[in-house]
């Protein structure tokens, strides 16, 4: 059993876009009316727009916060502080600012209400280290905690990919330490691994795609996360490292973690090699250290000391500073340790696996050989995976390498955590073999299985996540056929199939309200039994599919039948990978909708029926409660005066879609 403590240290935390707007209701919440606005030059930008929110509760401003919150820096500003009796403090900035604000508020304890433009995640924690004669110290104290921080995503799409990698490192290292901390626990270790993961995820995005609003999201959330971490439990060697390389040798700050994280980690992996273990699987690689060394490089981060400016002559002083005072760590800190540690920073290799923590590799069920044959093993894995990845370096296409050596890091660690077989492998590549043998043009077995996994389902997440504002998207599904048939505006796309009658009535507009008028849409789904047209060979031509074009009210009608629930095809491969797990292969009722416009981003999603099965258990995970709608029954007559003997359904939607950047609005 595990025993722990576990202590919160609260702070309101808003979190969003366009959030700023809200950071004059937060100081009237607070009760201030006198603000101090802290920012330093590079973030001018957003402090005028802080500024103008704020209004005329701004008194005074001080512009000067510097890296490592000297000492006379923090003076001066607390003379700018008193001379307007300012009652609340708001910090624009990276590190620097919000460290000025803790030490403000230390001295005075006043409310403090920061707005982070990086992904530092000291505005969550109740530390603040100061500088002053070349020694960099910390103190930890409720009153240095903000009161309030203002998330804004905006705040960040500014900030230099260079600078975005090595905050982002930045906080991970508080991930990282926070799971080997004396007082690590359950809540701990979920924030600090959900961080991780989420960074190794987003900044491989953000750099191929600076302006990824969703990655810079990601990376935000994760350094609140990582923030919290920090401000929960106690750091160890790579913080006392950084703040040494900081405060003696004014290295910078957030650069500096870049560079010795993945040595810290390597130094302390033989002590906490389950801790690795599971950063590793965070991280998606094999070993930890190195998979982070790598992480850093692929996404030009600094790797050595000596491009910081660091003197050669001066690591041996460095290992005695880091080394004098003791504090907490997994591994038993040595001069001559921390000394090699710090030399591999500074020529900048890549870390090895640990003898002592390298991870196995034999047969399930038999005993581990000695000790330096399994480190030997896993090193011979790590020499792979890193051969591999390299042979991807000359790769034209940045976006082709960065996919191609991710893949090969996730295959190799998910092939080392299991410890898999031969006979499996041979199995899994088996199974690939049939999945592809069975697919043809009306069949696509390989789509099937990327929708029961869940695959197509998170792409189709990550996908709609950049344009939240729409309408959700919804998985393309393995029976869509390119070219269905024109059809014209009242049609009935069901051809006569038998099923209860449905009529659509269906606006597509953009994000504004406007209509958009020729939009082209094709709309799919199966009959009352649960097949597809493909799937019928006996019909003759296309059924219950269409093409129809809204008109300049962005309208089209139409009619077909109500879907029914219907089971994905389970004769083949991913059928019976759905009976090995007791899985039911069947989909909730569904209409298919694909809809494009000139000027527009085209969708691709579904309406479900609401009340129909299998809602809460859709086999390829593509429902949506925003795309779960009444197909309200009716009886009588019809919108366009058809005759329906009995029942007949009414489906209305409105589509939202998102224009493309420099498309035009109708």
């Amino acid at each position: 059993m595990r025993n722990f403590v576990y202590t919160s240290h609260p702070s309101r935390i808003i979190f969003g876009t366009g959030t700023v707007s809200q950071v004059r209701d937060e100081v009237e919440r607070l009760g201030c009316s006198r603000v101090l606005l802290l920012s330093s030059p590079p973030v001018a930008k957003a402090a005028a727009q802080v500024r103008d929110v704020l209004g005329d509760v701004v008194v005074a401003e001080f512009e000067g916060a510097a890296m490592h919150t000297p000492v006379d820096v923090t003076e001066r500003a607390l003379d700018v502080l008193r001379e307007h009796s300012a009652d609340c403090l708001v910090a624009v900035g990276g590190g620097s600012t919000t460290g000025l604000a803790k030490a403000l508020a230390f001295r005075t304890d006043l409310p403090q209400l920061i707005l982070p433009t990086t992904y530092a995640g000291s505005e969550v924690t109740p530390v603040l280290g100061e500088t002053q004669n070349g020694r960099k110290t910390t103190v930890s104290s409720p009153a240095i905690l903000p009161e309030t921080v203002v998330y804004d995503v905006e705040f960040t799409r500014d900030l230099p990919v260079g600078m975005s990698v090595t905050s982002a490192v930045n906080a991970m290292a508080h991930a990282v330490e926070a799971l080997y901390a004396p007082q690590a626990n359950p809540v701990i270790d979920a924030m600090a691994l959900d961080a991780i993961a989420l960074t190794a995820r987003a900044l491989p995005a953000l750099v191929a795609e600076p302006s990824d609003t969703a990655a810079r999201a990601d990376l935000l959330h994760a350094a609140w996360l990582a923030g919290t971490c920090l401000g929960s439990v106690g750091m160890g060697l790579h913080h006392k490292l950084c703040h040494t390389l900081g405060g003696t040798f004014d290295l910078a700050h957030a650069e500096t973690h870049t560079v010795i994280l993945p040595h810290a980690m390597a130094y302390n992996a033989p002590a906490a090699g389950d801790v690795m273990s599971r950063i590793a699987g965070a991280l998606g690689v094999p070993d930890a250290p190195s998979g982070m060394f790598d992480l850093i490089t692929s996404a030009g981060g600094p790797t050595s000391l000596r491009e910081l400016g660091m003197a050669e002559a001066d690591l041996p002083q460095a290992a005695r500073l880091a080394v004098a005072t003791p504090y907490p760590n997994p591994r038993e800190l040595t001069s001559p340790g921390i000394e090699n540690l710090l030399r591999d920073a500074w020529e900048g290799r890549r870390p090895t696996v640990p003898a002592a923590s390298a991870p196995a590799t034999r047969t399930p069920g038999t005993p581990a050989p000695a000790g330096h044959e399994a480190a030997s093993d896993a090193s011979d894995v790590e020499r792979l995976t890193a051969q591999v990845v390299a042979s991807f370096a000359n790769a034209p296409d940045p976006r082709v390498r960065q996919l191609l050596s991710d893949l090969v890091r996730h295959l190799h660690h998910f092939v080392t955590s299991n410890d898999v077989t031969d006979s499996e492998w041979q199995h899994a590549i088996d199974f690939l073999t049939r999945t592809g043998q069975i697919c043809t043009s009306t069949r696509q077995e390989f789509v099937l299985l990327s929708d029961t996994l869940g695959v197509s389902s998170v792409v189709d997440l990550l996908t709609h996540s950049r344009t939240p504002q729409t309408t959700p998207s919804a998985v393309l599904g393995p029976f869509y056929t390119d070219g269905p048939p024109e059809t014209a505006q009242g049609a009935d796309i069901s051809q006569g199939v038998a099923g209860t009658p449905l009529w659509a009535d269906i606006r597509i507009t953009d994000t504004d309200g406007r209509p958009v008028p020729d939009a082209v849409v094709d709309v799919w789904q199966a009959n009352k039994d649960g097949f597809y047209d493909i799937q019928l060979p006996e019909l003759e031509g296309p059924v219950l599919r269409g093409r129809l074009r809204t008109d300049e009210q962005g309208r089209l009608r139409f009619w077909t039948i109500l879907p029914a629930e219907y089971p994905i095809p389970d004769d083949g491969p991913v059928g019976q990978m759905l009976q090995a797990v007791n899985r039911h292969p069947y989909r909730a009722p569904h209409v298919h909708f694909m809809i494009s416009a000139v000027g527009h981003q085209r969708l691709v999603t579904q309406l479900f029926v609401k009340g129909g099965h299998y809602l809460d258990s859709d086999s390829v995970f593509g429902v949506k409660d925003a795309l779960v709608v009444d197909f309200t029954p009716q009886v009588g007559p019809t919108p366009d005066g058809r005759a329906v003997d009995g029942e007949w359904r009414s489906l209305q939607f409105t589509f939202s879609i998102a224009r493309l950047a420099a498309g035009p609005a109708h």
